[in-house]
């Protein structure tokens, strides 16, 4: 085993952390506890697995570059969600889901677009069609999910004289 299937096989493995402890953490309540500790483990293993996607990219660069702005621009979103909730920005929930659903919508594509004619049913479907798929399931959810978590405007009490 060369060292780029080294790197590769790291990167598999992170990329299944990515995606169990991204799952973990979206249905476990959103509390204290095991959402917030697996979501720990998603974000640091997501900051690994850009790394090694970046470097499996910039060596076979004329085979996988897509790999590359894929870890980029999905890391990136994992990078808002996470900052927004650490920092506490203003309606920090808000961009927290969109963020980290983004990320993981970006995970979910580059494990298509790498094995989905490989994936039973899925291999049925064009080979594009797993670079849109997780965006057209996935934003919907972030909609839903967002609508789930926004606050309510508080209604102050009329008072009649």
């Amino acid at each position: 085993m060369d060292l780029f299937e080294v790197i590769l096989s790291i990167h598999i493995g992170l990329g299944m952390i990515c995606l169990l402890s991204g799952a973990v953490s979206m249905l476990a309540p959103k509390t204290k506890g095991r959402h917030t500790k697996w979501g720990e483990v998603y974000h640091g293993a997501y900051a690994a697995l850009a790394a090694t996607a970046i470097i499996l990219s910039i060596w076979k660069w004329n085979e996988i570059a897509y790999l590359f702005y894929i870890a980029v621009f999905s890391y990136g979103l994992a990078m808002y969600g996470y900052a927004a909730r650490k920092r506490k920005w203003k309606s920090w929930l808000q961009h927290h889901i969109r963020g980290m659903l983004g990320s993981y919508i970006g995970a979910v594509t580059a494990l298509l677009v790498n094995i989905g004619d490989s994936i039973p049913l899925l291999n049925k479907l064009p080979a594009l069609s797993y670079w849109f798929l997780p965006t057209i399931i996935g934003s919907p959810l972030i909609y839903i999910v967002g609508r789930r978590y926004r606050k309510k405007p508080s209604v102050s009490k009329k008072t009649s004289y």
